[in-house]
């Protein structure tokens, strides 16, 4: 039996109805007949968020937008310095300007490096650089993103006008400006002036350059630390010991041929600036034994000193050196032509810088035996030698040497009167050697060439190991690359061929004045004698470099075999060089008077690239 029926309230027909229910249904009433809200009522459903409590997950209308961020190109949310590390892999400038051009936050990441160092390889890219540089009001600072200027190419034109746009540039870090003749004191003063972050200066042939730049120099630009002034001859010595009192970071310092420097303002140096690194007092003719003794004494992190022609120097700048002390930085020492150093001295710089890998004693010609027995102390540290014209030097003492310091690469003995093929093929026998100087040695002859082409060098695995001796790839061939025998005349043509075929790495090979290859059919392959030659040098002149020794090894490969070429080790017949060598040019080689004194030298000396080891000087690593 049912109940009693319940009482319902009376409906209001006066309030609204919804004429069609709720699609999306409503957060207080599931009833498709409730009464709507008022138009400006929000439900929870806009006030809502999107969570767990909803049953259907329908996203806000927040979630729904497009936001402008969704939107950008995933490259445009690349983080600064990624697209800066993009864009510094950019080797071309024309690809970092068309970086600028994509947008706005490109055109910010890369104008930096695009400025950085402005190309002034031609003038009309220095009037471009000039002409934006002098816009009034620029959409980017260029001025403030150019760290480095060099106008080392433009050279020739270069005056103070050149530079006067560039003076607004007071961030540089790093100014070329090598042999600019025509710049003056003027020019120079304007880019110096507020430009306190320098850090390296380059004025090496400006001439015209006074004392007046180096006092600007040194009020302006105290972290200078690299400075090269090579043949300013100029230059004050006052205004160098001002340098030297304002810049005290100097690390780097080049100096050649400025022959009016005298002690004083190389003491000022060694005095301020104790960071001192490399230092090359080239062609200082006035620079005496002080000097070098302070900058030894004070500077416990020299690294490079170079005094060559420095004809003042004598033992007492290194027999003075405290006793006790040691200099275990100093790698590299040059003292070319100080002919007044002995033995003594040697021994003495050997004792204090135990660590010398280049050293360069060419023509101090008081040196004998003693001071080479004293170099073998070095070991393995010693990786470059030049002991050219020190003639007092037997083969004992170079045997010993190879034996004590078996990890040199380069040595000269040129003008060594007294060595022999003894020497010579102790010599083959360094497993690193890459350059060997013989020039003028006339006693040697074929069995020291032959020694070269066939010495074997063990052969190293990608670990740098030394491989087992029973593997077969054990042994490699000859790593020699420049070989100058000129003035050998004991030499002939067999041996010469061997060696070309036996060195394939060989890319200089010298035999000036050798008869057997004063010879019409080799002159192609000759490199052109240097203009400042003689008449009598010229025709005498016979080097060969890069391609000229391809193409001589070839030529002679594919004469008769009756030449005479093969390894006389296999029993080629002796008679046969005899053929070779009588043609042309034989008998005029025969009549012709030595080269004298030095001149007999220019070949050994000129144009073959092997300053010392690596020790050249440069402002790039400031």
């Amino acid at each position: 039996m049912r109940g009693p029926v319940p009482n319902m309230a009376p409906l209001d027909t006066d309030a609204p109805y919804r004429a069609t229910p709720d699609p999306e249904g409503d957060s207080q009433s599931s009833s498709s007949n409730s009464p709507a809200r008022a138009d400006y009522e929000e439900s929870d459903f806009y006030q809502g968020n999107n969570d767990s409590q909803s049953s259907i997950g329908v996203p806000t209308f927040q979630d729904m937008a497009v936001s402008e961020e969704v939107c950008m190109p995933p490259a445009n949310r690349l983080p600064a310095e990624v697209l800066i590390g993009i864009f510094s892999k950019l080797s071309n400038p024309q690809d970092l300007l068309n970086c600028m051009c994509v947008s706005k936050r490109w055109a910010r990441n890369s104008v930096d490096l695009l400025w950085h160092r402005p190309a002034c390889t031609t003038w009309n890219k220095h009037g471009s650089i000039c002409r934006t540089l002098s816009i009034a009001n620029p959409y980017f600072a260029y001025r403030d993103f150019i760290k480095r200027l060099n106008l080392a190419t433009l050279a020739d034109g270069v005056n103070d006008g050149s530079v006067f746009p560039l003076s607004v540039c007071t961030r540089v870090e790093r100014l070329t400006l090598t042999n600019c003749e025509g710049l003056t004191d003027h020019g120079l003063k304007g880019l110096l002036t507020d430009c306190s972050h320098l850090l390296a200066l380059d004025i090496s042939g400006d001439a015209q350059i006074t004392e007046a730049s180096m006092f600007t120099l040194a009020e302006n630009c105290r972290r200078l630390q690299g400075l090269n002034i090579s043949a300013c001859i100029k230059i004050s010595n006052e205004s160098m010991i001002k340098v030297a009192e304002k810049c005290r970071y100097i690390k780097r310092l080049k100096l050649n041929e400025c022959e009016q420097l005298e002690d004083l303002a190389i003491m000022a140096f060694a005095k301020n600036c104790p960071n001192i690194l490399e230092i090359d007092l080239h062609q200082c003719k006035l620079i005496g034994n002080e000097p070098v003794h302070a900058l030894l004494t004070n500077g416990q992190t020299l690294r490079e000193l170079r005094l060559a022609n420095c004809e003042l120097i004598s033992d007492a700048a290194f027999l003075t050196l405290p006793p006790n002390q040691t200099y275990e930085h100093l790698r590299i020492l040059d003292l070319t032509s100080c002919a007044r150093l002995t033995d003594r001295a040697v021994e003495r710089i050997i004792d204090v810088a135990p660590r010398l890998r280049n050293l360069v004693f060419a023509k101090c010609r008081n040196l004998t035996d003693l001071a080479v027995n004293a170099i073998s102390k070095l070991g393995k540290n010693l990786h470059y030698l030049h002991l050219g014209h020190c003639g007092q030097i037997t083969d004992a003492a170079v045997m010993k040497l190879v034996q004590c310091c078996n990890r040199i690469r380069y040595i000269d003995l040129g003008c060594c009167t007294h060595l022999t093929d003894l020497s010579v093929m102790k010599l083959a026998s360094l497993p690193k050697l890459r350059r060997i100087g013989l020039v003028k040695c006339s006693n040697i002859t074929d069995e020291s060439v032959y020694a070269l082409a066939q010495a074997q060098r063990p052969r190293h695995d990608r670990h740098g190991r030394i491989m087992r001796p029973d593997d077969p790839d054990f042994m490699i061939g000859s790593s020699l690359e420049r070989v100058h025998l000129s003035y050998c005349t004991n030499l002939t043509l067999n041996s010469i061929v061997v060696l070309l075929n036996n060195c394939q790495k060989l890319t200089h090979l010298s035999l000036t004045g050798v008869q057997a290859f004063l010879r019409n059919d080799l002159e192609q392959f000759c490199r052109d004698a240097p203009p400042e030659f003689t008449e009598h040098q010229r025709n005498v002149f016979c080097v060969f470099s890069g391609q000229g020794v391809t193409g001589l090894r070839n030529h002679l490969n594919r004469l008769e075999p009756t030449g005479g070429y093969d390894d006389p080790m296999t029993g080629a017949d002796d008679d046969d060089d005899q053929t070779m060598t009588g043609m042309v040019g034989a008998t005029a080689m025969m009549g012709m008077n030595p080269l004298n004194g030095d001149d007999e030298d220019a070949d050994e000396e000129l144009e073959d690239g092997d300053g010392v080891g690596d020790g050249g000087v440069s402002f790039h690593q400031t």
